[in-house]
């Protein structure tokens, strides 16, 4: 009996097991996550600690957001706790400090001063937001009831220095559509590591939120307004990632399904290797496929509208004409024979037309036409005007009809052709920009969703939004200002995300900036003379740049330049189409 009693029992506590989910996710944690439980126990502070290395301390513990913050929750009081705000983390240079203020400590109370730099912080988006200055925040402690100094009055937020941020937190690209749902633009974002399983999910989630603050009126998504998730993004059985959607939008026609399968593809390949399956209440959104793989989406993401023509090698203006940089020759037609009088050009991404920046007179003028032909001057008359830059076109075989320029270091023309053939003016709602100064340089990226701008030396990106026929450039932010200063000389863009950046800096000739402004990547200096004053750079193109002894190029930041055969004289322009 005793041992019929002891099988049933094992055989209960067998059930109770098998009912228990071996395979559990956990939960995402991250800046914005305040509902989760702080209850669990972490680590105490370092006993008789005093009050300045406790706040360093603090600051230190805000690295991991594990239970809502609780290992930086232990250095406060119970009251500090429910009271601290731990969304959008500001981000502060490693090298802070904690002094006393200028009050003589009490026994039970004393005011720290948390000192350092900001860096930035991350948006209700998740998004870098560049911040530049000094901040001082005082930081209130007391004694408890064991006589240790504990946290009453904690600064507003986290405030997480940079070195810890980049381990805490990882760098994800989202991707959303120009307004004609003809190309994908990357839209970068933040999210907290740990647990690491959890970040497909994140991803998702900040994809269904929408285009990220800055570019909000500026991309569009496939997904409509309603998606939620269907559930978890998850590892199937089989190895796929699963995406599964719910209330993705009305009408799902097959178009509009391939665009959201190229946007969640995009989006999820940077963080998985994995083959990528999105599905809509659990059922392949696509009939006649059922994984992807990027390459599988090239189409649909317009890669082939921002791709250069193997054939079209870059050119350079020197000495008043356009010439070729493959082997410095002067191009076919007036342009070449320096009947214009070139200052500046740009090719456009197709390669079949040219604008140009010419000098007459006391003036200088645009003229914009086919490649090899005359060229048609635009009443756009101007003592500056800065290189011309190209819009994308609207298809694979269609030229571009629409290219931009700066008059006068404070009024943005975008130049469109009428179906009559003519070039006409429009102005570009710079509002925003005008506070900063007088703009020397423009580049619109390829996708032609943002612009880059140098503004009275330093470096600004531009969000460029359309309202039917108003144009205007919006949410522009300086980026690297703390290193980069006022020196900025010319700008180009490597990809849809990334800047190739001159100056006179000599320890900074030419780097390589991120648009969120993050991250900075220095090219190699060895050979090169300040200050570097023109760059051209592009996707799977060498980056050539002209300083004063000539015309140089590099592959990539660790490459040593090498100079190039063409001789150019000091002041001459290099350029790829764009």
């Amino acid at each position: 009996m005793k041992r019929l009693a002891l099988l049933v029992l094992v055989l209960v506590t067998l059930a109770g097991c098998a009912a228990i989910p071996t395979n559990t996710q956990p939960k995402p944690i991250g800046s914005k996550d305040n509902k989760a439980s702080s209850t669990l126990t972490a680590p105490e502070p370092r006993e008789n600690i005093d009050p300045f290395m406790l706040v360093r301390d603090f600051i230190d513990a805000t690295s991991n957001p594990d239970n809502n913050y609780a290992a930086a929750r232990a250095f406060m009081t119970e009251d500090a706790s429910r009271k601290w705000d731990t969304k959008n983390p500001t981000i502060i240079e490693s090298g802070f400090s904690t002094v006393p203020t200028s009050q003589a400590p009490q026994d039970k109370t004393q005011t720290v001063l948390l000192q350092g730099k900001y860096v930035g912080r991350l948006g209700s988006d998740n998004a870098f937001v560049p911040q530049l200055g000094d901040f001082q925040r005082p930081v209130k402690v007391e004694r408890n009831n064991e006589n240790q100094w504990r946290i009453s009055e904690p600064p507003p937020g986290i405030y997480m220095p940079q070195n810890l941020f980049n381990t805490t937190y990882r760098r994800v690209t989202l991707y959303f559509y120009n307004p004609e749902f003809t190309v994908l633009v990357p839209d970068p974002r933040y999210v907290v590591i740990p647990p690491a399983t959890s970040i497909p999910t994140r991803v998702t989630e900040l994809l269904i939120a929408g285009p990220g603050d800055a570019v909000r009126d500026t991309l569009v998504s496939a997904l409509g307004p309603d998606t939620d998730k269907f559930s978890d993004t998850l590892e199937s059985d089989d190895g796929a990632l699963e995406v599964n959607l719910t209330n993705v939008g009305k009408d799902l026609t097959p178009e509009k399904r391939k665009q959201i399968v190229a946007q969640v593809v995009k989006s999820l390949s940077g963080v998985t290797s994995s083959r990528l399956r999105v599905l809509v209440d659990g059922q392949q959104i696509l009939p006649d496929q059922r994984d992807f793989r990027p390459s599988d989406v090239s189409a649909t993401a317009g890669e082939a509208l921002l791709a250069l023509n193997a054939n079209l090698q870059g050119m350079i203006v020197a000495d008043g004409s356009v010439r070729s940089l493959t082997d410095g020759t002067p191009v076919k037609g007036p342009a070449g024979t320096g009947a214009y009088s070139v200052v500046s050009a740009a090719q456009s991404l197709d390669g079949s037309r040219l604008a140009v920046v010419s000098r007459a007179g006391g003036s200088m003028r645009l003229r914009v036409g086919e490649l090899e032909s005359d060229l048609s001057e635009v009443d756009l008359n101007a003592t500056t005007l800065t290189r011309p830059t190209w819009l994308l076109s609207s298809g694979p075989k269609e030229p571009a009809t629409e290219v931009w320029t700066t008059a006068n270091g404070t009024q943005v023309a975008r130049v469109t052709r009428s179906d009559n053939g003519s070039w006409t003016a429009k102005g570009v709602n710079i509002t925003d920009l005008l506070p900063f100064g007088s703009i020397s340089e423009l580049r619109l990226s390829r996708d032609g969703t943002r612009a880059a701008l140098v503004i009275a030396g330093k470096l600004y990106i531009a969000s460029v939004v359309r309202n039917n026929q108003d144009v205007s450039l919006r949410s522009p932010r300086q980026l690297q200002p703390s290193t980069l200063g006022a020196s900025v000389q010319s700008i180009d863009w490597l990809s849809q995300d990334v800047l190739v950046v001159s100056s006179s800096l000599p320890s900074w000739p030419v780097t390589r900036v991120y648009t969120d402004g993050y991250k900075m990547d220095r090219y190699s200096q060895s050979n090169l003379t300040v200050p570097v004053g023109s760059v051209a750079a592009a996707a799977a193109r060498q980056v050539q740049v002209v300083d004063p002894s000539g015309l140089w190029s590099a592959s990539d930041i660790t490459d040593v330049w090498r100079s190039s055969g063409i001789r150019v004289p000091a002041g001459a322009l290099v350029f790829y189409p764009g």
